[in-house]
């Protein structure tokens, strides 16, 4: 049987041998099947390293997983709110065609660090801020006011004050640092952590029938206008006191004065 055997085996080498076009039939689908995984598994990673390089731009080199893995959970998030507004959705404004008219609309920072904050408008030819940004500190508050041009409606034509107004107002804002100074290129340099806090549609009410929301836009108003008149007043006087044009008291010259008056009683006293 071990004979039989191999001479079965050697028989089918010698048919194998002799036959060139198996063998290179063979060889060429080794090869080819060889070739096609590999591919295959290349292509396979050059889709993945394309597909994360078009999602993930800014992806440091260290520690690429966790990064990439926290970028796409803030994504998902719904973005965090450091202001809190007074309207929260509304700017009212009364309705006096042909007159520049005023709101008014509180900004609180209600996180615990400092916080920009920016206006945006959609009218930037009829509409303007007071002040248009600034930096707001933890629990810090603002009044600001928004003015608006109200043109003539056409042919004379009544227009619906609850009809609201194709302007918008856009409020963002930005975590910064303690003590940083205000200027607008703040949202264009760290445009990744600009938050949009509210995009504010405009209203117009009725100035000659009293509501809710006019009395209180006008106490707005007010509260706005006495914050501006405090600024605008000189910081008070920390310095020495002056009393009359050019005569300063102060500690020292009052010792002096009293060490004085001891000594011309000492003298009186000695002789």
């Amino acid at each position: 049987m071990a004979i039989a055997d191999r001479q079965k085996s050697s028989s089918d080498m010698k048919l194998f041998s002799l036959c060139p076009f198996w063998q290179s039939v063979t060889t060429t689908t080794t090869t080819t099947t060889t070739t096609t995984t590999s591919s295959s598994s290349s292509s396979t990673q050059n889709l993945n390293s394309h597909g994360n390089s078009n999602r993930f731009v800014d992806v440091p080199n260290s520690r690429p997983a966790a990064k990439t893995v926290s970028s796409v959970a803030r994504s998902l998030l719904p973005p965090r709110r450091r202001l809190r507004l007074d309207p929260a959705k509304t700017l009212y404004f009364p309705y006096e065609p042909g007159k520049q008219v005023r709101s008014a609309i509180r900004l609180k920072n209600t996180s615990r660090s400092h916080v920009a904050f920016k206006f945006q408008t959609t009218a930037p030819k009829s509409c303007y801020m007071r002040p248009p940004g600034g930096t707001l500190a933890p629990g810090e508050s603002i009044i600001a006011t928004v003015f608006k041009f109200v043109e003539q409606p056409e042919n004379n034509e009544k227009v619906p004050l609850d009809q609201k107004s194709k302007d918008k107002f856009k409020i963002m804002s930005l975590k910064v640092k303690a003590g940083i100074d205000y200027v607008p290129e703040l949202f264009e340099e760290q445009r990744e952590q600009v938050t949009v806090e509210r995009i504010l549609r405009v209203v117009f009410l009725d100035a000659e029938r009293p509501c809710p929301a006019l009395e209180k836009l006008k106490r707005q108003l007010d509260e706005a206008e006495a914050a501006v008149e405090a600024r605008k007043k000189p910081p008070p006087d920390t310095g020495p006191r002056v009393v009359g044009e050019g005569l300063v008291i102060d500690e020292w010259k009052e010792r002096r004065e009293k060490y004085l008056a001891r000594q011309q009683v000492e003298a009186v006293d000695s002789v």
